[in-house]
């Protein structure tokens, strides 16, 4: 119990207003010191990404290293972390999100840059983030095992236990099958993929991210026609709730702008990842002509997450009238789905969770790995891998968690802060290469 209450009062502060005002504030930093880039470079990122790409050795596509960067973003925040949002800081909540990750376009794309720019060449591989680029840009060795530390505990081993926990609650009541099997079948097929390297890891995500992302708009964009009639009224809602002083009823609808802008901007940062130093990894791997250009590609990444599938999901809650049920995270969901197709809805739900929570473990063990071989080379890579494996199986079988979702939570806050640092010192950096990449091309 003191170690939870510990934990849980170290997240209150971290998740509260300090990292919300550090991440929005070096998002408003780069927007205005990139001239917004989110906006004026926009088309030229989807020209990079699309592009042929010479797969030259060492290197992925563009495209193979933004879907191994969502495959980490687009994850159970994205069910859950938005109707958590919308039941704790109401529908104007969702217009927060949109700023949140509007500014976080910039901060994702100066990682990118950075992880391109201080990456390093080991046995024809490229690796590259955060600690790479605290080590030979900041030059600060501490910050930088601190960072590899920290992301390995908080996504590589906890954060993959509460992904495989999900994918065996969903499934719980839907396959007459125990959990711990469950569990064995996700770690099997996770092997599967990351002990074939970054290569089996790009070729799994450049195939599973689009359609799994395809699959939820789909059923997501029947479910909203269903509901037409309540999508212009439900727009009305978020931006007058938005910028609600003074609580106007109960529940949900209390909300007030304190409570919608917290949860508003901390559920769309904790989805889209800005800031956070872990996408940067995926983006280190991809082959292009200079930095900028996969500073650009990474920008897409949020666009995908936040603004298209978070959207979409808040839109799903709002017009089916879900969130006035008193529900939250994954059953608020649920109960939209349920409310537009039945029973069926919730093995809709059942299967997209499959799909984000394991592209999400993949993306995240593969993070966590090439911070092993920051810190250890190749040495402890196979032992990492099988370590990762084994909790997936424990997480399945758990079934208090909120313990574990406290620690997760804590390692990602630790894990921000020398990633925020890095960002500040080295912006001249960013801005150098971004002027440089407009007079090249």
């Amino acid at each position: 119990m003191d170690v939870w209450n510990a934990v849980s009062a170290a997240n209150s502060f971290l998740w509260g207003w300090f990292l919300i005002i550090a991440l929005l504030g070096t998002g408003v930093y780069y927007t205005f010191k990139l001239r917004f880039v989110q906006l004026t470079q926009v088309s030229k990122a989807f020209k990079v990404v699309f592009k042929k790409n010479t797969k030259e050795s060492g290197g992925i596509s563009s495209f193979q290293a933004l879907s191994t960067a969502v495959a980490g973003q687009v994850g159970t925040g994205n069910l859950a972390g938005v109707a958590t949002a919308i039941a704790a800081g109401g529908p104007g909540a969702i217009f927060w999100m949109w700023v949140s990750s509007f500014l976080g376009m910039a901060t994702i794309f100066a990682e990118a840059v950075l992880s391109q720019k201080y990456r390093v060449e080991r046995n024809g591989e490229y690796l590259g983030g955060p600690a790479y680029y605290l080590d030979r840009g900041v030059g600060s060795k501490k910050l930088a095992v601190l960072f590899a530390v920290f992301i390995i505990l908080a996504l590589g081993f906890i954060g993959n236990m509460v992904q495989s926990n999900s994918i065996a609650a969903a499934f719980d009541g839907v396959l007459p099958v125990p959990s711990m099997w469950i569990g064995i079948a996700v770690a099997l097929l996770a092997g599967f993929v990351l002990f074939g390297g970054i290569k089996r890891i790009a070729l799994f995500a450049e195939k599973t991210v689009p359609f799994m992302a395809l699959l939820y708009i789909i059923g997501s964009v029947v479910l909203l026609f269903q509901f037409r009639n309540e999508i212009i009224p439900v727009f009305e809602l978020i931006f007058t709730s938005a910028f609600q002083f003074e609580a106007a009823g109960g529940g949900v609808l209390g909300a007030t702008i304190k409570e919608a802008i917290r949860y508003g901007v901390a559920r769309g940062l904790f989805s889209n990842e800005a800031g956070m130093g872990s996408t940067p990894h995926a983006h280190a791997t991809a082959k292009v002509r200079h930095p900028a250009e996969q500073g650009l590609v990474a920008i897409l990444g949020v666009l995908i997450d936040t603004i298209i599938i978070c959207t979409v999901t808040a839109l799903v809650i709002l017009v089916s009238g879900a969130y006035t049920t008193g529900e939250t995270g994954i059953a608020l969901t649920q109960q939209s789905f349920i409310a537009g197709f039945g029973e069926s809805g919730k093995i809709f739900i059942a299967i997209c969770l499959l799909f984000f929570a394991f592209t999400t473990i993949i993306g995240w063990a593969y993070f966590g790995e090439l911070n092993v071989k920051y810190l250890w080379q190749d040495k402890g890579v196979q032992i990492y891998r099988t370590v990762v494996l084994l909790f997936i199986i424990i997480g399945s079988v758990i079934h208090q968690v909120d313990l574990v979702w406290e620690l997760a939570d804590f390692f990602n806050g630790l894990m921000i802060i020398p990633n925020l640092i890095a960002l500040m010192y080295l912006r001249k950096t960013v801005h150098q290469s971004l002027l440089e990449y407009k007079k090249l091309y």
